[in-house]
């Protein structure tokens, strides 16, 4: 499939779901006010319905009201990826084919999770979500969160005989197996960073941007310290790199979007209100986000 050489180049974020004080319910206002927010800072694309959303504990009406209000918001103002995988691949290509991707430039889809298949396994899963995909296939390999690990060699064997799968979001961590991917790749595979604090690393090897959590709260930052690095001005990237590190790995002390839910709430942007089985951040933390949050803005 023929892509825009641009398309999921650079920063996309992955969006938090803001729900509401009382009701828990999503909070469309300011989830608008966060989509103009990021785009207006800076960031290249968005990514819907990911981990960082809450998806799994939205429902389905819910999942498609915010993934339709998303559409709507963005405007055609920047692409779209779509969070959309899962552990069974006949219920993944079922809702890929009744899925509305107006709107919609790419899905993300995670490793399958939980029933741990092996690389022949997930090969075949990929290959099916990509036939059934209409739109263009970025994997999602992070094994801490799954259990399984894609490995470089069938991450670049999906990425050579699927012309549908045009990237990979890497957060294994592992840096030789993302240097691996990188020296081995097709021309326009993206290699997309999942780890915040390691984008700058894997950009100065060859990497094409990052799917930032951070990116919620410090969009502009993020964004520029993305661009700066793409364009092989480390001189300049390296200092934001450093400026952002510590709220990066703060962020991630209680799990995912515990922290940057209590960021957002400290800049007033959201109501810190997560759905179980996630819990808002504890007051040590929230205490060190504000600390740190001080620190950054000097």
């Amino acid at each position: 499939m023929a892509t825009n050489n641009k398309l999921f180049l650079g920063t996309g974020v992955a969006l938090i779901t803001p729900f509401r004080k009382q009701q828990d319910t999503v909070d469309f206002t300011k989830l608008e006010h966060l989509i103009d927010d990021v785009i207006s800072r800076g960031v290249d694309y968005i990514v819907a319905l990911g981990t960082t959303s809450e998806a799994a504990t939205l429902t389905e009406a819910e999942r498609s009201a915010v993934q339709e209000f998303i559409v709507e918001t963005v405007a055609g103002r920047c692409p779209i990826m779509l969070g959309l995988g899962g552990n069974n691949t006949l219920n993944v290509t079922d809702t890929i084919a009744r899925t509305n991707f107006d709107g919609i430039s790419g899905i993300l889809s995670v490793t399958p999770y939980y029933n741990k298949p092996n690389q022949r396994g997930l090969l075949q899963h990929y290959r099916s979500v990509a036939e059934a995909s209409p739109v263009p296939v970025i994997i999602y390999n992070v094994p801490g969160r799954t259990g399984v690990n894609l490995t470089a060699d069938t991450t670049l064997t999906l990425a050579h005989e699927c012309p549908n799968i045009i990237g990979i979001k890497e957060a294994s961590g592992n840096m030789q197996q993302v240097m691996d991917i990188l020296r081995q790749r097709p021309d326009g595979f993206r290699v997309i960073s999942g780890d915040d604090a390691l984008t700058y690393p894997m950009l100065t090897l060859g990497a094409d941007g990052v799917i930032s959590v951070i990116a919620n709260a410090l969009p502009d930052t993020m964004s520029q310290m993305v661009r700066l690095a793409l364009k092989g001005d480390h001189k300049k990237a390296l200092p934001l790199h450093y400026r952002m590190l510590p709220l990066m790995n703060a962020i991630f002390d209680e799990g995912n979007p515990t922290g940057v839910k209590a960021l957002l709430e400290l800049q007033g942007a959201i109501h810190n209100v997560l759905r179980l089985p996630l819990v808002k951040a504890t007051k040590p933390l929230v205490n060190k986000l504000s600390t740190l949050y001080n620190d950054y803005r000097g």
